[in-house]
C-alpha cells in the first residue's frame, strides 16, 4: 500500500531525512518510532502531501504520489500532531463537513458519522462545541476525522496525546478494527506500549534513517535486553559498567538481579539515597535504547498544552 524510496528532505543545512525507505503493506499497523527530531513528522508530511521531498520516491497503492496526488486524496488519511478542528460547530458538523471534504455524501455520511463516533467513543458529544471539549475528547474528534472516508492509507501522529486511559484503548481498538479490514496505517507515537498492545511492526527512524524495521517480536529478539534501573534521591552516583542519567543509573544486562545486587554492594554512603529498584525485561523499550542510544520519556517526549479527559 506504501512503498518509500530513498526519500530526502533538509531545511537550509539541516537535513532531516537521509534516505528513508519503508514498505507497508495492506492490513499492517506500522509502529514509526524514534527520538524528537528524527522527522518523523516531515516524513509524514511528505507522504501525505503537505510538504515536498528533495529526492525519492512514494507509491501508494502502485501510483507515485508526486504524479497523481488527486487520485490518490481519497485513498489517504492524516491525523498530524496538530489538531485541526472547526472549534465554533458541532463535533457532528465537523465530522460531517470533512466527509463531505474527503467525498463521502448521503447516507453513506450519516452512517460514517456514527460508526466512527462509536468506535471513538463520541457518540454522546455529537452535539457539543468542538472548542468545548477537553484536550483528550479533541484528539479523538482530530483522529475521527481522518478516518470519516475509509482510507487505505491512515497515518496517526501522536494520536492518544491528551487521552485518558478508556480514551487510548478505545483508539488503539478502533486502529485495530480498521487494519483488519486491511487498512495500512502509519502509527508515530512516543509511547512504546502501544505499539506492542497493537502487535504492530516497528520502524525506528534516527538521524534521517529506517535504522530498525520488522515484526516486533523478531525486533525484540534481535536488540532487545533486560534492563535494571537505580532510582536515587538527587544525582545518581557514578558507577563503572552503569550509565548515568540525572537521578537514575541503569544496565542492560542478562542477569538484572545479580548486576543490582553486585551495584548496590558498591554504593557505600549513596546507598541511603536509593529510591528504587526496577528490573524491566527484554522488550520493545530495551529494543529502542539498543538501537537508538536513546531512552523514551513519553510524558517529556510530546510537548502539549492540551487537557486529560475528565
Amino acid at each position: 500500500m506504501l512503498t518509500i524510496t530513498g526519500l530526502r528532505k533538509s531545511y537550509g543545512k539541516l537535513r532531516v531525512l537521509e534516505g528513508v525507505d519503508l514498505h507497508v503493506a495492506p492490513g499492517e499497523v506500522c509502529g514509526l518510532i524514534g527520538p524528537n527530531g528524527a522527522g518523523k513528522t516531515t516524513l509524514v508530511s511528505i507522504v501525505t502531501g503537505l510538504r515536498d521531498a528533495d529526492a525519492g520516491s512514494i507509491q501508494v497503492a502502485g501510483m507515485d504520489a508526486a504524479a497523481n496526488r488527486s487520485a490518490i486524496r481519497g485513498m489517504v488519511g492524516c491525523a498530524p500532531q496538530e489538531l485541526g478542528l472547526y472549534p465554533t460547530i458541532s463535533v457532528r458538523a465537523n465530522m460531517e463537513f470533512f466527509g463531505r471534504w474527503n467525498g463521502v455524501r448521503g447516507r453513506r455520511l450519516a452512517a460514517r458519522v456514527m460508526d466512527v463516533a462509536e468506535a471513538l467513543d463520541l457518540t454522546s458529544l455529537l452535539g457539543r462545541r468542538a472548542g468545548d471539549l477537553s484536550g483528550g475528547q479533541k484528539r479523538r474528534l482530530h483522529t475521527a476525522l481522518a478516518m470519516l472516508h475509509a482510507p487505505r492509507l491512515l497515518f496517526l501522529d501522536e494520536p492518544t496525546v491528551g487521552a485518558d486511559v478508556v480514551a487510548r484503548m478505545r483508539l488503539l481498538e478502533a486502529v485495530k478494527s480498521i487494519a483488519a479490514d486491511g487498512c495500512a496505517v502509519v502509527y508515530a507515537t512516543h509511547y512504546l506500549a502501544e505499539i506492542e498492545t497493537l502487535g504492530a511492526s516497528v520502524a525506528v527512524l534516527e538521524a534521517g534513517r529506517i535504522r530498525e524495521r520488522g515484526p516486533l517480536a523478531e525486533v525484540v529478539a534481535r536488540h532487545g535486553q533486560a534492563r535494571a534501573e537505580l532510582e536515587f534521591s538527587g544525582d545518581a552516583p557514578h558507577l563503572d559498567g552503569w550509565e548515568r542519567h540525572g537521578s537514575r543509573l541503569w544496565a542492560m544486562t542478562p542477569d538484572p538481579a545479580s548486576a543490582t545486587a553486585a551495584a548496590i554492594a558498591k554504593l557505600n554512603g549513596d546507598a541511603g539515597r536509593l529510591r528504587s529498584v526496577r528490573i524491566v525485561p527484554a522488550s520493545l523499550e530495551s529494543a529502542y535504547l539498543a538501537i537508538t542510544g536513546h531512552d523514551v520519556d513519553a510524558a517529556d517526549a510530546v510537548e502539549t498544552t492540551e487537557e486529560t479527559d475528565a
